[in-house]
């Protein structure tokens, strides 16, 4: 058996400096003593247990051991450990075996002068080191979720911490908590050379962290312990891709639909060319009708149709045609008649123009108030205010050269460029300069700065400079320059040397909750307003943790997030312009050694205001462009000497001023009932019903212009009666696209819901703007050509009188002629193949477009928004904080509630916290801390934090920690569990105003780093599914109400949501569209389902190869593609309806003679008035600045006008002429009523004539 090596305490070790523990050193007598409370290891029960300590020493080892403790006590078996060897060293009986004292020094205590022990060597076994380490490693601290080992390992860390490193520090009396330098020898087991004489190695029994102490303590948790962790089913794999025969099953299944078409359509024709052969058979038999007679006998080209055999529907159709155009004839008369007496519409806009409203809030714009994201964000902004505005420099150095450090605490260290001592206290004067900011406020009436917007979190109420949250390296030195320039000479293991910034910053960037390194510069490591700064918070762009590498320096100001209604909001904005103005001047001072990215809060919506009032003069050259356009193509053009009589400047400026106050009109009627405006309803609202007004300004204006006044006939009543010719099918296209966008209005998405709503009611005013301004205004023009007078200047006049003949100008001729003619030859019309590939192809593509919108396209391709993005991206290594917020519902008072929530010992394997630390694997970078975990730390007797006074005037109450009162007791650590909510509310003058149920809790993890918003999204869903798993959970505990939940919150989740329902909900959007465009078109051709078909069909090939398009073209698929694609669907009814009405009223006798004629003469309107009234404004927006406006107006909505010229015009004629309706006989029947009253008049007149000769 071993001796007592040293005994008793008699004074303070000299050689120590400043420490959290007085570093009394023990004497060298021997001594035993009992001892049962602090190293319970050592009792060998009564009159047996022997130690080589005083009272004096335990008092000593349980205060210097609770300091531990209160970070290890979360596994006991860990601080069972820690203890262990602590005890052995100084109160084993046997402590000469595993002891070698190696300095003493004479220390005068208490009058007396005494040999103090001041360094030793300790003994021990690797195998009993190494389990003790392992049982600790894991352990965390749930405030900062890192390693509590960490703070115990010096400069290495938890990462490079080993069992050796571990005991050197703990060992180390510069520490702060050492009493005196210990050697720690680790001694492999069996290793006996070397060995002072009569040392034995300690090689007790080290606790595994998953086994109860002897003392009761109970295994680790999970989060603290893997070994304790239960065995957790794998993550399931990502869903499969669909797959057919091993491969895409997209494009077999479009393969397989390419086919089916093509032999369908095959069929088809085999069987067209079969019945042609019967039918010239039949003929050759004289089967066949032939050529028809009228009731004069005189040969037709069509069948005679009895009035018989029309049926109800026909009739119905054609009556509803007659009414429709009677209608319109009869008020174009009557408008026309009287041009002057025309007013402004009942809507006046200027009514609500006055309230008009502008959404610029992201928040407002895009999410939804009903929808989940933003209830739960109205709910943690409630309860814990709105997350702090974030204002951040990202600092680099490109080109300077690192250096090696060899530091006496932590070896030889490399220093990138970036952490250099000049370049540092550059940053700071950077920063000071920014905290410094001044400026008047009129919302406060007074001059403002930092500290009356600034997010203090421990000051909150009456914050200083030093209270803001500002989060950077300095920091580390409390922005002292003098902490910074620190230096001092330290000596460790007898070599000394001048420690400086470099070992303090390498220090706390590996224990960033230090109040004081272990160098002799003795510097806390926390910030000047009292809390941690964590180092992905102060430094970017390291491997591994290795943060002297870091290639950035990062700088942040924290700021209250106010309502907008608050006045303080304006002061905030004022601050960021003001903190802008200073960066952006440093940015392009030629003194500045850093390159760097910077953002404001209120950078985003800045950008985006500033690209959108720079853009407004290109979407006003844009409508420039089409109105000269309208302008040039709407004139008739004789001869030169007619030009200025001809042309139709004003009847051009007239429909671009028509569509202007459509647009305000639907603007003021909505602001008047309170539905807020934006810029994408002033951008793409305008677009849209000029594309739609365009086309019907042409469609009159040229059908006008081709007609011939009928003898008698006045000008007046010509208007009327092309009116009455073509209003019907303005009104089919108007209320089809009004319908659609109305009922586009469901939509649960705000940008979505309002752009329809506005774009509704704005085609509606468009339409009845152009039945009653531009008749009349049309009507004055027609007055004014027929007197020959110039436009623009009226007086004048010419002599050139005006053709008395139809101006059909040179589009409709070249159609007629040469277009339709080879577009539906039978060679031709084989074109069909092409769009149905172009179908199947556009649906294999179409479920490969990417879904979401990166940020970065939000802002101008000149934003230092962009640079930022780059280097957040690359710089930073941890992504949002997002919480895990608790709603009302959930006792945590009780001790199963507790359980739930705590990821201690003794807690739930499956509680809040440990589901969060189990999901750390996927989307999750840092879990959860836990208030809980800390107060249940609190409240462990252990860490001797939660005392009770037991006397005097105050007994009863709370002891603080800062109280040395000898009557203060520790309460056990039960009765604090099961009287929580009492502890709680000792400092409230009124205690019932505690509640057990808190309305609200949240727990702070991390997600990772996140770059797209692919990613984005699937952390919110990763999120969501984890916190409804935890709801599920905490649920089944014992008083927990039904309605409780979990869920998660962090600023972006209001902007992503979207994407987890933008397919189904664009799916419904535009499935609601294209209904109308079916109804209404059968109901205005008076039933004609297969013509509505036909239609609806063309309008869906339009859209799904539009979103084929987007995949190739990289447009991704979100609400603003989904906003233009609601779009495509109105423009596509104007490319297709009224050319499928002009088909359905056609009388030719075959299809492809309809077809022709419709494409000739509403194809040439629809091309003159939809597409090239859309290509020239198009293509000026390609010079837009904004990238949204480049991707999302230009490239987007060339694509809709392409494919919408190219399935109207191409498509849709060889389509109709395939499987059109057939000829109604309704019609033929009128029409052969009309013809055959042609004929008798004819031939009355050439009886006339005849008698009239005879008698001559």
């Amino acid at each position: 058996p071993g001796y007592c090596a040293f005994y008793e305490e008699c004074g303070r070790n000299p050689s120590v400096g400043e420490t959290l523990i007085d570093p009394m050193v023990p004497l060298c007598q021997v001594a035993t003593w009992s001892l049962l409370q602090v190293c319970p290891m050592l009792d060998r029960g009564e009159k047996n247990t022997y130690a080589c300590c005083s009272r004096s020493q335990l008092d000593a080892l349980e205060d210097s051991l609770t300091m531990s403790k209160a970070v290890l006590i979360r596994c006991p078996s860990c601080a069972e450990n820690f203890a262990h060897l602590h005890c052995i060293n100084t109160c084993s009986p046997n402590q000469s075996q595993t002891v070698r004292v190696t300095k003493t020094m004479n220390v005068t205590h208490e009058g007396k002068v005494r040999e103090a022990v001041v360094a030793y060597q300790a003994f021990m076994s690797t195998t009993f080191a190494d389990a003790a380490f392992q049982s600790c490693k894991n352990v965390r601290i749930p405030a900062t979720g890192g390693f509590a080992i960490g703070t115990m390992c010096g400069r290495y860390g938890a990462k490079l911490c080993t069992p050796q490193r571990w005991y050197d520090f703990q060992g180390d009396s510069s520490n702060g908590l050492a009493p005196l330098d210990i050697d720690f020898r680790l001694i492999p087991e069996g290793v006996t050379e070397g060995l002072p004489k009569g040392v034995v190695p300690y090689n007790g029994k080290a606790l595994k962290c998953n086994e109860t102490t002897p003392s009761g303590g109970l295994v680790c948790s999970c989060q603290d312990c893997q070994q304790s962790c239960p065995v957790m089913p794998p993550p399931p794999l990502p869903a499969e891709p669909f797959r057919l025969m091993g491969t895409d099953g997209f494009l077999v299944i479009s393969i397989i639909l390419l086919c089916f078409f093509l032999f369908a359509f095959v069929l088809y024709l085999s069987v067209c060319c079969w019945m042609k052969i019967q039918e010239k058979k039949d003929e050759a038999k004289g089967k066949g009708r032939g050529k028809g007679k009228d009731q004069n006998g005189n040969n037709v080209t069509q069948q005679l149709i009895d009035p018989s055999e029309v049926t109800r529907i026909e009739k119905t159709s054609l009556a509803a045609q007659e009414f429709l155009s009677s209608l319109f004839r009869a008020w174009g008369t009557l408008i026309a008649s009287h041009p002057f007496k025309v007013g402004s519409p009942s809507l006046n806009p200027t009514i609500g123009l006055m309230h008009i409203e502008l959404t610029t809030d992201p928040v407002q714009l895009w999410s939804a108030p009903s929808s989940r994201a933003r209830r739960e964000k109205d709910f943690h902004d409630k309860y814990f205010d709105p997350f702090f505005r974030t204002n951040q420099l990202i600092l680099t150095a490109p080109g300077r050269t690192g250096h090696t450090y060899d530091s006496l605490l932590f070896g030889q260290q490399n220093f990138s460029g970036i952490i250099s001592k000049d370049l540092i206290i550059e940053l700071l004067e950077l920063q000071t300069r920014i905290q410094n900011i001044k400026f008047w406020s009129e919302d406060l009436n007074r001059n403002a700065s930092l500290k009356d917007v600034c997010f203090a979190p421990l000051n909150p109420s009456d914050p200083s400079l030093t209270d803001c949250a500002v989060n950077s390296l300095p920091q580390y030195f409390q922005n002292s320059l003098a902490n910074l320039n620190a230096k001092v000479n330290m000596t460790k293991l007898g070599q000394t040397k001048e420690v400086d910034w470099r070992d303090h910053f390498i220090y706390c960037v590996n224990s960033p909750l230090s109040f004081k390194d272990i160098t002799d510069l003795g510097l806390s490591c926390m910030a000047d307003y009292g809390a941690p700064v964590f180092p992905f918070l102060a430094v970017g762009g390291y491997d591994n943790e290795d943060y002297t590498n870091a290639e950035a320096l990062i700088l942040t100001f924290s700021l209250n997030n106010y309502d907008r209604r608050d006045a303080r909001f304006k002061v905030a904005l004022q601050w960021e312009n003001e903190f802008l103005k200073i960066v952006q001047e440093y940015q392009r001072d030629p003194n500045t050694n850093f390159t760097f990215a910077y953002m404001a809060e209120r950078s985003l919506e800045d950008e985006i205001n500033r690209t959108t009032a720079e853009d407004i003069p290109i979407f006003m050259i844009s409508y420039a462009v089409v109105f000269v356009y309208i302008a040039v193509a709407l004139g008739e053009y004789s001869s030169w000497k007619r030009i200025l009589v001809d042309s139709k400047f004003l009847v051009g400026l007239g429909g671009i001023l028509v569509v202007g106050w459509s647009v305000l009109a639907s603007m003021g009627f909505y602001a008047w009932i309170g539905i807020p405006s934006s810029l994408v309803i002033l951008q793409v609202v305008p677009f849209l019903v000029l594309a739609v007004g365009a086309d019907n300004i042409f469609i009159f204006v040229l059908e006008y212009q081709r007609d011939v006044r009928r003898p008698g006939e006045k000008r007046e009543e010509q208007i009327g009666r092309v009116l009455g010719n073509v209003a019907p099918s303005m009104l089919l296209c108007s209320v089809s696209e009004s319908v659609c966008f109305f009922l586009g209005g469901l939509s649960t998405m705000p940008a979505v819901k309002s752009f329809a709503l506005y774009a509704a009611l704005a085609v509606l005013m468009d339409f009845m703007l152009q039945m009653t301004a531009f008749v009349a205004l049309l009507s004055l023009d027609a007055r004014r050509q027929d007197n020959n007078r110039c436009e623009l200047v009226c007086c004048v006049t010419v002599s050139s009188q005006r053709p008395n003949k139809p101006n059909e100008g040179f589009l409709l001729p070249l159609m007629r002629k040469y277009y339709a003619p080879v577009l539906l030859h039978p060679v031709s019309r084989i074109v069909m193949v092409v769009f149905i590939f172009m179908l199947c192809g556009s649906l294999f593509l179409m479920f490969h477009v990417t879904v979401g919108l990166d940020q970065e396209l939000a802002m101008p391709q000149d934003s230092y928004m962009l640079e930022y993005f780059k280097y957040l991206y690359k710089y930073f290594e941890v992504g949002v904080p997002t919480y895990f917020v608790t709603t009302k519902g959930f006792n945590f008072t009780t001790v199963e509630g507790m359980n739930g929530v705590c990821s201690s010992v003794g807690c739930d394997q499956f509680s809040l916290t440990q589901k969060i630390q189990y999901a750390t694997e996927s989307y999750l970078a840092i879990p959860a801390n836990s208030w809980v975990d800390d107060f249940i730390d609190w409240l462990n007797p252990g860490s001797k934090c939660c005392r009770l006074y037991t006397l005097g005037p105050n007994a009863g109450q709370f002891c603080p920690a800062d109280k040395c009162e000898y009557y203060c007791a520790v309460l056990r650590y039960i009765f604090l569990t099961l009287h929580l909510n009492e502890t709680l509310c000792v400092t409230e003058s009124e205690p019932t105003r505690c509640l057990p149920l808190f309305p609200a809790s949240r727990f702070m993890a991390y997600h990772t780093p996140l770059t797209n918003s692919k990613e984005f999204t699937a952390a919110l869903q990763k999120a969501r599914e984890l916190a409804h798993n935890i709801t599920i959970g905490m649920r089944k505990i014992p008083g927990t109400s039904p309605d409780f939940e979990v869920f998660p919150y962090t600023v972006t989740y209001v902007f992503y949501e979207q994407y987890l329902t933008i397919v189904p909900e664009g799916l419904f959007n535009i499935s609601l569209c294209l209904l109308p465009t079916f109804v209404v078109c059968c109901l205005l051709l008076g039933m004609d389902v297969i013509s509505g078909l036909l239609n609806l069909l063309t309008i869906v090939m339009i859209v799904v190869d539009t979103v084929g398009v987007m995949t190739l073209w990289g447009i991704d698929y979100n609400a603003v593609a989904l906003i233009n694609l609601v779009t495509a669907v109105g423009i596509s009814v104007e490319f297709v309806s009224h050319l499928t009405r002009s088909f359905a009223l056609s009388t030719k006798p075959t299809h492809v003679e309809r077809a022709m004629e419709a494409t000739a003469n509403m194809g040439s309107a629809v091309f003159a008035g939809v597409a090239m009234t859309n290509l020239p404004g198009i293509i000026v927006l390609a010079f837009a600045k904004a990238q949204l406006i480049q991707i999302f107006f230009f490239r987007l909505n060339l694509v809709i006008t392409l494919l919408g010229m190219a399935h109207g015009l191409i498509f849709l004629p060889v389509l109709l002429s395939y499987f059109g309706m057939c000829v109604k006989k309704r019609e033929l029947t009128v029409s052969e009523h009309h013809h055959a009253k042609l004929n008798f008049c004819f031939q009355t007149l050439i009886y006339l004539y005849n008698e009239r000769n005879k008698g001559g």
